[in-house]
């Protein structure tokens, strides 16, 4: 038997169902990733675009065919086509000079890649800090119904404590002095020889 009353019709309309937030967040999410490939530069939209296509099979099976006919021209020889590179030397040289600019490519992308991951990863400390931040005001909350109520519990100690905000900066701080005791452990301890 339910105790509660049924919800009226405009409870149930002014609060988004937990689809509709899904997919308001799923299209915000799509439009905000257009708008990042839209602020791409010309030079950054093609560095995408080759490094889409040499990170896939085509550019493999392409290579494939251009090295693997290339050596087999010069190495056995195919009919109709001449030995033009006996010692392999021309192809080793477009080798090199294509890995040079295929590496330049991928450091072009990794390093857009890296600027949108840190924007998301900034994105996620607001949001965790903000939800941190309204789980603390509940608490307090929470804390003056049970006070008013005169409800006691085995973790109203740990509730007390609860009711401060995190700082962010405190935080950071103590992983920084964790991480340097950790390198400072590592230097300290002999390596086996």
């Amino acid at each position: 038997m339910n105790v509660y009353p049924p919800k009226s019709a405009p409870e149930l309309t002014g609060t988004p169902s937990l689809d509709e937030i899904l997919e308001r967040n799923i299209q915000m999410l799509m439009e905000r990733r257009r708008q990042e490939q839209a602020t791409a530069t010309k030079h950054q939209g093609a560095a995408m675009a080759i490094a889409r296509f040499i990170g896939s099979f085509g550019f493999i099976y392409a290579h494939l065919l251009l090295f693997g006919g290339w050596i087999l021209a010069n190495t056995v020889g195919l009919p109709g086509v001449p030995m033009f590179d006996p010692e392999l030397v021309l192809v080793a040289t477009f080798a090199a000079i294509e890995a040079i600019f295929l590496t330049t490519l991928v450091l072009i992308n990794q390093n857009r890649m890296s600027a949108v991951a840190e924007h998301r990863a900034e994105l996620d400390l607001q949001i965790s800090l903000l939800t941190e931040h309204e789980v603390t005001r509940m608490l307090h909350l929470v804390s003056a119904m049970a006070e008013r109520l005169k409800v006691r519990s085995a973790v109203d100690e740990e509730i007390e404590e609860l009711k401060h905000d995190v700082e962010a900066a405190e935080v950071l701080d103590k992983i920084e002095h964790a991480d340097g005791e950790g390198e400072s452990s590592k230097k300290d301890t002999p390596r086996p020889p």
